[in-house]
């Protein structure tokens, strides 16, 4: 299955069925290991909205859900390796277990970034939930990184969240670009 986003083109990579059988599986795991807890889960704007959604309604223990806005994208192809700040946390996370939800992780350098920041808060713990893991591209390793959906290669994707110049979020499915 092709598909156009903007300008560019793009084939399935991950389909929507997969992606659900996933999404369930890191539920029962997040479930199981915050048993008794009520952990923060952060998701990461703005890619990683489906994700959270989908996730929360299938963790079956209580649960706080916030957000925090970053990018290095930019709307292009590549990360340009500058991490814009745009949303902090609103909430006191001190002595909280804290699950950052991303839609991908490749340079590891945003998720870096983030922990670091967060660390000063004083969380009880902070753990990495990533819907995509791009091991080839990492430059960092992150040790807090838990729960992955799948691992890709190191290729441009869009879909289920992401997106290429603010299209193609909405995308069933995970694809990645041809040509």
């Amino acid at each position: 299955m092709k598909t156009q986003v903007a300008d560019l083109s793009f084939e399935l990579s991950i389909p929507y069925t997969s992606i659900e059988k996933r999404v369930d599986e890191i539920a029962a795991e997040i479930s199981s290991d915050y048993s008794g807890r009520i952990p923060v889960m952060v998701g990461i704007l703005s890619g990683s909205f489906l994700f959270v959604a989908d996730l929360v309604k299938q963790i079956e223990i209580p649960i706080e859900v916030t957000f925090a806005k970053l990018a290095s994208y930019y709307g292009g192809t590549s990360t340009t390796r500058k991490i814009r700040d745009d949303f902090d946390l609103t909430i006191d996370i001190k002595g909280r277990d804290i699950i950052l939800v991303e839609d991908i992780v490749d340079t590891g350098n945003t998720m870096h970034y983030l922990i670091e920041k967060l660390k000063v808060r004083e969380p009880a713990s902070i753990t990495v939930c990533t819907l995509l893991l791009k091991p080839d591209a990492l430059e960092r390793t992150i040790p807090e990184l838990k729960y992955t959906g799948f691992e890709i290669a190191n290729e441009f994707v869009v879909g289920y969240g992401l997106d290429y110049k603010e299209l193609g979020r909405n995308l069933k499915g995970i694809f990645k670009k041809v040509g």
